[in-house]
């Protein structure tokens, strides 16, 4: 895909099948077990066996190697792995891999996956303690020895600057918080099952980096999360009703950083998500009134707002009052926020099911879901849609 042009990707790859494990703060077992129970989950899911798999796409930072999830899981030959970058940016763009994949003929049935002892093991939210020497590590050294040491302290940033442009309080954020919330309480997967939260919670809660609270920064999570994709000719004949890849795409804007980006001329938007946005919109030729639910990554709730203020769903500035009216079904799971923190694959799950019809959350008549993956970074996104 050109980020001048719409590409042709759209409607020749699906997704059939998902998987998880139980999203859990200790799972009591290694990466590479959660990594394998998901895909398994998965493929059972497609009707598929482990012998269909010729093709595996995980994030950089896993740590299951393909080759060893395939040799796990008892899968053989391989002609396509691949991984991508950029932490939770990456969700979405693994499946674009898988698609691009199948569309070209390079694999027939491509599984991508990411498992992570997030919570009991490697804790994201710690931030930077020690790195290896890198050249785009080097752009954190501008912004560490003053105190940005963690994903919370580098959002607080452009989330502070978003507040003064528009006039707004922090309170803002909250409609995030208690709308992911409300539809974890109504989802047996989710961490936060039974415990939809107020207002009033999410004002009484602890700061962390002012203006984010406790309860504007996601959970951490141990757990896997598994999605499978072929062609859509023969996602017809699978066990379950496909969810079409309608168009996906990456991006990264002018300027980019891991998480710094604070010289660029604004604060207050995503540059990298609105060039997801273009690509999305040229190629699919859809609009954001064709999306019936929206699945945005959300990190933090501060980048809920910016992104659905890039996607065009409001004007700048807008995005508080667009939540709270409930004017898009957003994150129906419980989001990162509610349901788990899986670097936003299992996002992409709960999109399947709104188009399978299946989410506990279910917007009647689903036929187009909008997904995003990780912002702040460069990042990617999908529009998935029944098969009609």
């Amino acid at each position: 895909m050109s980020v001048r042009r719409a590409d042709s990707l759209g409607g020749r790859a699906a997704v059939v099948g998902i998987g998880a494990t139980e999203f859990s703060k200790d799972s009591g077992r290694s990466e590479l077990k959660l990594a394998v129970e998901a895909v398994r989950a998965a493929l059972d899911d497609a009707g598929l066996t482990p012998a269909d798999v010729d093709g595996l796409v995980t994030f950089t930072m896993d740590t299951s190697p393909e080759i060893t999830v395939a040799q796990a899981a008892g899968i053989g030959e391989l002609s396509f792995f691949s991984r991508i970058h950029y932490g939770g940016g990456a969700a979405c763009a693994t499946v674009q891999q898988a698609a691009m994949a199948v569309a070209s003929g390079v694999a027939d049935v491509v599984v991508c996956y990411r498992a992570f002892n997030e919570r009991s093991g490697r804790r994201f939210g710690s931030g930077v303690q020690q790195r290896e020497p890198t050249a785009e590590g080097a752009a954190l050294g501008w912004n560490l020895p003053f105190g940005l040491l963690t994903p919370a302290s580098w959002v607080a940033m452009a989330a502070q600057r978003y507040l003064h442009t528009y006039g707004l309080m922090p309170d803002v954020f909250g409609h995030v918080a208690v709308t992911d919330r409300r539809h974890a309480a109504r989802n047996p997967a989710a961490y936060f099952y039974g415990k939809p939260i107020t207002l009033a919670d999410h004002a009484a809660s602890r700061w962390i980096v002012e203006p984010l609270r406790l309860l504007d920064c996601c959970q951490e999570t141990d757990g896997g999360q598994a999605i499978v994709v072929t062609s859509a000719e023969r996602a017809r004949d699978l066990r379950r009703p496909p969810a079409v890849i309608v168009a996906a795409a990456q991006g990264a804007g002018r300027a980019q950083e891991q998480m710094t980006s604070f010289y660029r001329d604004d604060l207050t938007g995503l540059p990298e998500t609105a060039v997801v946005a273009r690509q999305l919109w040229r190629s699919s030729g859809l609009t954001p009134s064709d999306i019936d639910v929206g699945i945005l990554y959300d990190h933090f709730t501060p980048f809920v707002l910016m992104q659905l203020e890039e996607f065009g769903f409001c004007a700048p500035g807008e995005a508080a009052g667009f939540v709270a009216a409930d004017a898009l079904p957003l994150n129906t799971h419980g989001g990162q926020l509610g349901e788990a923190y899986l670097h936003g694959m299992n996002g992409i799950a709960e999109a399947v099911r709104q188009i399978r019809g299946s989410s506990v959350n279910q917007v009647s008549g689903a036929a187009r879901t909008l997904v995003t993956a990780g912002t702040g970074v460069p990042t990617s996104g999908l529009i998935l849609g029944t098969d009609d």
